[in-house]
């Protein structure tokens, strides 16, 4: 094409939707990068703090001060990001995990721990609680519109549980190096978090490559101007399954399988491996799932019968019996994730994405931070899984009123 001639529209469209389909394929590789390092560290955190001198109380208040902290600057980087381009906000998110992963990996003393807790990135848990949450999601749903989001986001949440699996399992690989090279073991495992600071700067040079499709240029007047009734009712019910969900975090459920059944963190590893693999192959049949049956239909349907099957785990006699309902419920637990994250994005406008993406996703850290307190007591007291039970419970009237609340509220897809 000659300096002369202009791009025809047709060229023009299709230039933007590969431009478009790049950042998403960013984003993806990005989410699966951090998903590998949550997964590594959350196995990691909990026998970790213990052997540097931590008592299981005191974990639970760092995995607490973590949830906390993650809830304050979600908040407050989703309200602010209607007006704010998202690339400068990622890049500051990769420098608060560079100090998180250094801190973690050089601290000892609990209340400088802390602070590096409530001001970081640190993700306890086998989600994602992060700041990046609302930002890539907004940034991911500008990509693309209609049914074709929910695929996306079922993309975004399987490579990022899948390389979850994969650290989970590379969790075991400080205790052999420790022990076929007489390492110390907490020196080891420091290395972990040492990887984590690596995948936050590998994500930093991603960001950098993202282009122009990630940021919505009209502006909101204020946040949720138009959306914000719909997206608060959300919230209030989404804020009930994270407290659910903070009974049962990652770090401390390895904590529980130990105290409970005495399986090693290499154990652990390899149980978490498999759920995780199991639970992001089960997106896959979201999006058909959802296409038949609707989005809400498709959140509840899988999701009641994971959280019945985390009652009776916390209640098993054995541990095959606990790891097996644990493993199950795996395959069906975050099914409910790529319809619910499309569903918050199709029926908000555009201008108003970021900041419901962060309204929805705030209570993955806000609710959930208060339970791992509980967590603590109940588990210095007790070796059964009431943890799983309160969990379960609340999960299950969480599943009952979203069907209420929204089956007949569509999603717009638009």
């Amino acid at each position: 094409m000659t300096p002369q001639q202009s791009e025809t529209p047709a060229e023009l469209e299709h230039e933007g939707s590969s431009a478009r389909l790049r950042d998403a394929h960013r984003i993806v590789v990005v989410r699966a990068l951090r998903g590998f390092a949550d997964g590594l560290v959350s196995v990691l955190l909990a026998g970790y703090l213990v052997r540097i001198g931590f008592t299981p109380f005191q974990v639970s208040v760092l995995v607490t001060g973590t949830l906390l902290g993650s809830a304050a600057l979600t908040m407050g980087v989703g309200l602010a990001a209607h007006n704010v381009e998202r690339r400068p906000l990622l890049l500051l998110a990769c420098a608060l995990m560079v100090f998180t992963g250094a801190g973690f990996a050089l601290l000892t003393t609990f209340w400088p721990l802390l602070i590096v807790a409530v001001v970081g990135t640190l993700n306890p848990s086998a989600g994602d609680v992060s700041v990046f949450l609302p930002m890539e999601q907004a940034a991911l749903a500008n990509t693309t519109s209609g049914p074709e989001r929910t695929h996306l986001f079922a993309w975004y949440n399987v490579a990022a549980n899948l390389a979850g699996a994969v650290g989970a399992l590379t969790s075991v690989v400080p205790a052999v190096i420790a022990q076929r090279y007489g390492i110390n073991l907490v020196d080891a495992e420091r290395a972990g978090f040492l990887v984590y600071v690596t995948v936050a700067v590998i994500s930093s040079i991603a960001y950098l490559r993202l282009g122009r499709s990630i940021d919505t240029h009209a502006a909101a007047a204020a946040p949720l101007a138009r959306s914000r009734s719909r997206v608060l009712r959300l919230t209030a019910l989404f804020t009930l399954d994270s407290f659910g969900g903070g009974f049962v975090v990652q770090s401390l459920l390895v904590l529980w399988l130990y105290q409970r059944f005495d399986l090693s963190v290499q154990a652990a590893g390899t149980i978490f491996f498999v759920a995780g693999v199991a639970g992001a192959l089960s997106q896959l049949l979201s999006p058909i799932l959802a296409r038949r049956i609707g989005l809400i239909q498709t959140m509840v349907y899988t999701h009641l019968p994971a959280n019945l099957l985390l009652i009776v785990a916390g209640l098993a006699p054995t541990a095959s019996v606990a790891i097996s309902c644990l493993l199950i419920r795996a395959a069906l637990s975050q099914m409910d994730v790529p319809p619910r994250q499309a569903y918050v994005m199709a029926v908000v406008p555009p201008e108003e994405r970021a900041a419901a993406a962060s309204m929805t996703n705030v209570p993955r850290s806000l609710a959930a931070a208060v339970p791992p307190l509980f967590v603590g007591l109940m588990l210095s007291h007790s070796t059964v899984g009431w943890p799983l039970v309160c969990g379960g419970a609340v999960k299950v009237l969480y599943d009952l009123l979203l069907l209420l609340e929204f089956r007949a509220v569509p999603a717009t897809q638009s």
